[in-house]
């Protein structure tokens, strides 16, 4: 990590890609303030980190949040990853309100942190992460409106990096795109699905995902990119590793 940043702030920090992000932000140095919703989540992972982590159990959508953290901790790097579980069907069997699950959470969260970044602002010299998804290359038909909120998370992302520079706040946005995983309980569900939806066995769905990308991955991806004041806006990471995407 070329830049190291005393205070980082991870959403959705109670498992998953969050909390495995959180963990390798500890372990090179950065405070964590992770917030998440299950308060339960949260404790485990303020046990297994320790003194470097602190957990606060809360809405990650709410905008008051997002501005009293920011001001309260005010850190180098922000990693925009809460989002819900979307409900799996095909697009005839959604209804609208379970069809725009993901853009209620994944997106208006990434929206209302980067508002807050370049609002209040974040120093010059910080970084902003916001985790979209491979779906977005990919599709995602059994996942309602998920691959196009991912979608929105990436362009939110590039609009951000783009008013930073107008305004020379010296602030990076980088998009990360995770490839579909089984290691996560996301991932594990969706891999469920398409496979029944194929009619092949889970294994035999997951070999095609090949290497398997890992949450431990994505927490170092995360740190390197944080720390590359030559980033790429996007980058897809699948199990092989990262690559840019124009």
């Amino acid at each position: 990590m070329s830049d190291s940043f005393q205070m980082a702030v991870v959403t959705g920090a109670g498992r998953g890609f969050g909390r495995a992000i959180a963990t390798a932000l500890v372990a090179a140095g950065t405070g964590v303030v992770g917030i998440a919703r299950d308060e339960r989540e949260l404790h485990a992972v303020s046990e297994e980190l320790g003194e470097g982590f602190t957990p606060v159990a809360a809405d990650a959508t709410d905008e008051a949040l997002a501005q009293s953290v920011i001001r309260k901790y005010r850190p180098g790097l922000l990693v925009l990853n809460a989002g819900v579980m979307p409900h799996m069907a095909p697009v005839h069997e959604q209804t609208w309100e379970t069809f725009s699950r993901n853009w209620h959470v994944d997106t208006r969260h990434v929206f209302t942190w980067t508002r807050a970044a370049l609002l209040e602002p974040l120093a010059p010299g910080s970084a902003v992460v916001a985790m979209s998804s491979g779906a977005v290359v990919a599709g995602s038909p059994l996942s309602g409106g998920y691959a196009g909120a991912k979608a929105a998370i990436r362009y939110i992302s590039g609009y951000a990096a783009e008013e930073s520079d107008r305004a020379g706040l010296g602030i990076r946005f980088v998009a990360l795109l995770p490839q579909l995983t089984p290691a996560t309980g996301l991932g594990a569900k969706a891999v469920a699905d398409y496979a029944a939806r194929q009619g092949v066995d889970q294994d035999v769905f997951a070999r095609a995902l090949q290497p398997i990308l890992t949450p431990e991955q994505v927490g170092k991806a995360v740190v390197d990119l944080a720390g590359d004041r030559d980033a790429a806006p996007a980058y897809l990471l699948a199990g092989a590793g990262l690559r840019p995407l124009d």
